[in-house]
């Protein structure tokens, strides 16, 4: 937690936890602090590695980390205690997760049928939901509704991660992408995941961990094939250059930066979300650079 200080032999250090998810981008993405390329005087990064939807159960229902990923689904739900970080997120540019099926379908079929989503929690179920409220779902863990759609237990499934990449050699049908819907939509990018830290940590410890953020998703950048070598331990069994694509779809130079369109689509999708009577919460997006 924040304010811990331990004593080590270099005087007092200030312990801050980072969780975030065993995907080979958030990897890469923090491969400069986890390895500790990256150091920042008096501070000791601490990092947990966990699913993505129980970090954003754990941020609503705990605050528990300092800094932790989450879906910007759940922001409404957890922005009293937490302040969005101006770098470290992912979106869809043209391309974002999508419906798939074990055979074609089209989009008047979706609403008679249940579809496997990864959780309620996530930026896919919100993105879902917006399109079409009408659809029928069931919670299934992210990297089990390919295989539940492949053994006929779902006719369809929203699928993420690297998901996107291989459902094709599953033998499996792209119904929708909602990146290209959204896209479509809105002319905006799909704004998926970002990180949040805790607003009790203050103004100081905010401006010293995002640079430390930035810097990490800097080296990596610099340094690819370091970091791809080490983002490949989190890569589930992808070959080298399934992988290689995949973290330039969501680590780039919009992790270093949102933009003012990327911050803009995060506002959008939550207001949607929100006016579609989907988020009860109205949502109040503020970052810290």
């Amino acid at each position: 937690m924040s304010d811990t200080k331990t004593e080590t032999g270099q005087g007092a250090m200030i312990d801050i936890s980072i969780a975030h998810s065993p995907d080979s981008d958030d990897a890469f993405m923090f491969y400069g602090l986890a390895t500790n390329k990256i150091r920042v005087p008096g501070y000791r990064f601490n990092h947990t590695l966990c699913d993505i939807e129980t970090l954003n159960k754990r941020a609503r229902d705990e605050a528990f980390y300092d800094v932790t990923a989450i879906s910007f689904h759940a922001y409404p739900y957890l922005q009293e205690n937490y302040t969005l970080m101006g770098c470290g997120g992912s979106v869809g540019e043209g391309y974002g997760p999508m419906i798939v099926s074990s055979r074609k379908l089209e989009l008047g079929d979706l609403e008679r049928i249940k579809i496997a989503v990864p959780g309620e929690m996530t930026t896919a179920f919100l993105a879902l939901k917006i399109f079409n409220p009408k659809l029928k779902t069931e919670t299934v863990p992210f990297d089990k509704i390919i295989p539940a759609i492949q053994s006929g237990t779902y006719e369809a499934g929203l699928i993420i991660h690297e998901g996107q990449l291989t459902y094709t050699t599953s033998g499996l049908y792209k119904i929708l992408d909602l990146g290209i819907w959204w896209q479509e939509t809105t002319g905006l990018v799909l704004p998926l995941g970002g990180n949040a830290i805790r607003r009790s940590l203050g103004a100081e410890k905010h401006k010293i961990i995002s640079k430390a953020l930035r810097d990490s998703i800097q080296h990596a950048l610099d340094h690819r094939e370091q970091a791809l070598e080490y983002a490949m331990q989190f890569a589930r069994d992808l070959d080298a250059r399934t992988a290689s694509r995949f973290v330039s779809m969501y680590v780039n130079e919009r992790t270093l930066d949102y933009g003012a369109d990327g911050r803009e689509a995060i506002r959008k999708l939550l207001e949607r979300g929100h006016e579609s009577g989907i988020i009860p919460i109205a949502p109040q997006v503020d970052f810290v650079d």
